[in-house]
């Protein structure tokens, strides 16, 4: 099937350039899903319904509804063509920046009314945390909690005002900054036309992947900061090979408050690591350590760490460029210019985030490192809690799996071996 062999008589003057953005294997594929779902809305596979849209990529209430209308071209007819799918694929996945935000930004306005209010991404964020979290995190009654909702829609800014009523709207600038905040967010939204079993290295869509959270034995749920809605916001600027799972290293209530038991702990990790603070006043903060915690007499790391927010409002801060003051990890010094503790960003004794190695007083300051602002409700402040993550990457999964096989077969020769003679089972 050629490029012009897919165009009607009465085409849509998009569809031809539409078309260009795909390789001829790829508009094979594209005929061959369309065909399938069109003979499951029986309609004599000219069109797909909307319930077999919604089922076939797992999405349903406002949001899917006002995808399936982009994507129709606004007829309002509950049929979408083949030629529909072509140019919202091409335009939404394969267009410049500036068509994929834009499509997104008309995807945030579920109601169709010309303005992003509040209520639309609440109804946004209903739909994704259905179908990023596993049922029984949801509600009685189908809706996540409220708290976890303000989480993310805390972060974002209305600037424009609705004409006739009191409400608020956000800008398409609005939006990017949103979504500079809550990347996660962004991710899934992105990815809304790939099927949830792509075949991708991970089961769900992009952004759809919440890293398991491997805590010890007898660890009460209750005592762990870092939960699921959590790992999926910070998730949302790594690798899909850093979202298999995450490891608790450290806890400040069950490890004890030491600064040597801290390093300890987290030197044995091989990868990355997540350090997270709840302060006195009740926010939680913390940073993504790219580099292994090392001690050194100044500023060391890459540029794949970061700062991030996770209460009371969502926020992630990537660095800047303005300097390469990332990680900070000062022991033992007696310099008042080297602070001993741990931190991101900013300048000695004005960090973007520090703990100090007697862990009972931190410091949050804005910093050009991050762009980040105070992340608490005062520079200076007193840790509650504090934990530290490792992120177990594929690689280490892989060679322990590797390392296990080989001792397992081992285990296995063994025992053939002492059968031979006689001697597995016996009872001395």
């Amino acid at each position: 099937m050629g490029n012009s062999q897919s165009q009607s008589p009465h085409a849509h003057p998009r569809f031809a350039s539409a078309s260009r953005a795909f390789t001829q294997k790829e508009l094979e594929d594209l005929r061959s899903l369309f065909v399938s779902l069109a003979a499951q809305s029986q309609t004599n596979g000219h069109h797909v319904s909307l319930p077999v849209f919604q089922a076939y990529f797992q999405l349903h209430g406002p949001l899917s509804e006002r995808l399936f209308d982009l994507i129709t071209q606004k007829r309002k007819d509950g049929r979408l063509n083949f030629e529909d799918l072509i140019i919202a694929k091409a335009t939404y996945e394969k267009g410049a920046g500036d068509e994929i935000e834009e499509f997104i930004y008309q995807l945030l306005d579920v109601d169709d009314d010309g303005n992003v209010t509040r209520s639309d991404l609440e109804s946004v964020m209903i739909t994704v945390f259905d179908s990023v979290f596993s049922p029984k995190r949801v509600q009685t009654g189908g809706s996540p909690k409220e708290e976890d909702l303000c989480f993310f829609l805390d972060s974002a800014n209305f600037s424009e005002n609705v004409h006739g009523n009191g409400e608020q709207s956000m800008s398409l600038e609005d939006s990017r900054r949103w979504f500079a905040f809550v990347p996660s967010v962004r991710k899934f939204l992105g990815s809304l036309l790939v099927p949830p079993d792509s075949g991708s290295l991970s089961p769900g869509r992009p952004g759809a992947q919440v890293p398991h959270l491997s805590c010890w034995n007898h660890t009460d749920s209750g005592e762990i900061i870092l939960k699921e809605e959590y790992a999926w916001h910070i998730g949302g600027v790594l690798s899909e090979e850093e979202l298999d799972q995450w490891k608790l290293l450290y806890h400040s209530s069950l490890s004890g408050l030491s600064f040597n038991t801290f390093l300890g702990s987290i030197n044995n990790s091989e990868g990355p690591t997540i350090l997270i603070i709840k302060d006195r006043e009740g926010h939680i903060y913390g940073g993504y350590a790219s580099q292994p915690w090392e001690r050194h007499s100044e500023f060391y790391g890459d540029m794949k760490s970061f700062l991030f927010q996770l209460y009371p409002r969502a926020s992630i801060y990537r660095p800047t460029g303005a300097n390469r003051n990332v990680q900070w990890c000062a022991v033992n010094f007696s310099s008042e210019d080297i602070p001993n503790g741990i931190g991101f960003g900013g300048r000695a004794n004005h960090f973007g985030l520090f703990i100090s190695a007697s862990f009972d007083q931190g410091q949050t300051f804005a910093c050009t490192t991050f762009g980040s602002p105070c992340l608490s409700t005062a520079n200076r402040t007193i840790p509650e809690v504090i934990e530290c993550w490792g992120v177990v990457q594929k690689k280490q999964l892989e060679k322990q799996d590797a390392v296990r096989g080989t001792v397992l077969e081992r285990f296995k020769e063994d025992r053939h071996m002492l059968n031979m003679v006689g001697l597995a089972n016996s009872s001395e």
